[in-house]
């Protein structure tokens, strides 16, 4: 698989080299990467007042075979959007950091289900085994911390990452467990994949995911969250947020179901923790 290298930043790389005429196309193209990308390479000569040779010299000076080149890999950089291109209006204030998180929760509660919530706890309930799966950022920590909240329940629960291994334990797990497949978007191919792989042996799908995504089509059971990213890419996203309340619901659910297995196992927990470290009786079970 061939992966494009981003063209606005061989350019940015590559300016101290450049000619000076050359430097003129390159301060031209950033100024405007919109423009240029849709431009003629007469235009964009007598736009930046060189020659047209000398466009021809800049494209390859940028890494790029010829003009035509240099203009599919400036239509692909927009392609991610202008807000990763052009620089968005400040909004650093700390307060905004808990704003996001709070719309973000109270958009997601709202998308809560009663019934998916209960039928996805009986089936993590009687699995023989939860296989929490997340790749790339917020979903590897959400995996994760399905995990680190299961296992003080007494439930046996794995957690994998990786993009291969993910694909290998779908093909080797029993029909008897339960996947819960985390994916902030649903598009990510090899947890769309992964899911697939589970469902061709019979393993139930637990997906915390958009309700419209490919992963979702291929669930059991969604359990869904909307993530809105805005213009200011600098702040990290709030939907993995989101995620993370999803798990901290379903793990309440099913301690609350089953009180005295879950007391049992809080409570040694909380012993073996109280005979290691010191300080007040209210503090967290190992978080």
């Amino acid at each position: 698989m061939t992966v494009e290298v981003d063209i606005i930043s061989q350019i940015t790389e590559r300016y101290s080299a450049l000619r000076d005429a050359e430097k003129k196309v390159a301060d031209l193209i950033t100024d405007d990467i919109h423009s240029a990308a849709n431009a003629s390479i007469t235009e964009l000569a007598q736009q930046a007042s060189v020659s047209e040779a000398t466009i021809t010299r800049f494209a390859k000076a940028v890494g790029c075979l010829n003009v035509r080149d240099l203009k599919i890999k400036l239509a692909q950089s927009l392609a991610v959007g202008q807000r990763f291109i052009i620089e968005p209006p400040d909004q650093t204030s700390h307060q905004g950091i808990y704003e996001s998180i709070k719309q973000a929760l109270d958009i997601n509660r709202a998308l809560i289900n009663e019934a998916d919530i209960s039928q996805a706890v009986t089936m993590l309930h009687s699995a023989r085994q939860i296989i929490a799966v997340g790749v790339g950022g917020g979903s590897t920590i959400t995996s994760q911390e399905l995990q680190h909240r299961l296992f003080r329940l007494g439930y046996p629960v794995v957690s994998y990452n990786d993009g291969l291994l993910t694909r290998m334990v779908a093909a080797t797990a029993d029909a008897n467990d339960v996947m819960v497949v985390i994916s902030a978007t649903g598009h990510t191919p090899v947890i769309v994949e992964t899911a697939e792989i589970a469902q061709q042996y019979g393993i139930r799908v637990i997906a915390i995911t958009p309700a419209d995504s490919p992963l979702a089509k291929l669930s059991d059971i969604v359990l869904p969250i909307i993530h809105k990213e805005t213009d200011f890419i600098y702040k990290p996203s709030a939907s993995r947020y989101a995620m993370l309340a999803l798990v901290d619901v379903l793990s309440m659910e099913l301690a609350v179901n089953h009180k005295r297995r879950s007391r049992d196992r809080l409570r040694r927990l909380k012993l073996a923790l109280d005979t290691h470290r010191t300080g007040s009786d209210r503090q967290p079970l190992g978080d």
